[in-house]
This record gives C-alpha cells, structure tokens and sequence, in this order.
C-alpha cells in the first residue's frame, strides 16, 4: 500500500477524492494541513506529498521544501504552465516525493502522478 498525504492549500478534497479514484486500492490517502503533511513526510509516515495551490509552489510546496529540501519536491504546473509528461515521469527518476501545482491543472497532472507513483 503507497501512503500518499495531501496538502497545500486549494481543493484538497477534490485532490484526494481523484488520488484515491485513481490509484484504487493500491493508495491509502490521507489530508492535512501543508505544516502536518511535510511533517508526515519528514518523519517517514507517508511515501508522497501531493499539493494544489494558486501558483504551484508557493502553499503548494512551501513547508515541504522547507522541511524536506528541494531535492525532494518539485512544481509540475504553475499559471500558465504545465510541465510535459517527460518533466513529470524525470522528476521520479530523480526521487522526487513531493509535488506541487495549481490547482487548475489537476485534470492534467494527476493522472502521471498517481500512475507514477504506483508505479512502484
């Protein structure tokens, strides 16, 4: 079971509702505050982060790149912008575990996460 935690600061019941419709049985998921779910994350609890926010990431990744550094996370979409396939699926091969975007673009962009991330 991949254990996957939602924060950021928009739309995070929607978030998870489409994580867990996507991913099935294979994810548990769970919501939290940005501040608790990087926490979660620093200390092992969870195996991704996943957060939406107006710019990508700013609430989005804020307190994960703070307590997890920024080689773990990473921005797939900001206004405007919406990394390629090819970005995305890169970003896991570099161990990427936290991930940000607007929220606007979650039709784009969950789909390659959750496929992704149960990958593994």
């Amino acid at each position: 079971m991949i254990k996957i935690v939602i924060g950021g600061q928009i739309d995070k019941q929607i978030i998870a509702d489409e994580v867990k419709k996507l991913g099935g049985e294979n994810v548990e998921v769970d919501i939290k505050s940005d501040l608790d779910a990087a926490m979660a994350m620093k200390s092992g609890s969870y195996d991704y982060y996943i957060g939406a926010c107006n710019t990508g990431g700013g609430g989005a990744l804020a307190m994960a790149m703070a307590l997890l550094g920024p080689e773990l996370c990473s921005t797939v979409s900001m206004p405007g912008a919406i990394k390629d396939e090819s970005f995305i699926v890169g970003e896991f091969g570099k161990g990427k575990k936290a991930f940000g975007f607007t929220a606007q673009h979650r039709d784009a962009v969950l789909p390659i996460l959750v496929r992704e991330i149960t990958k593994k």
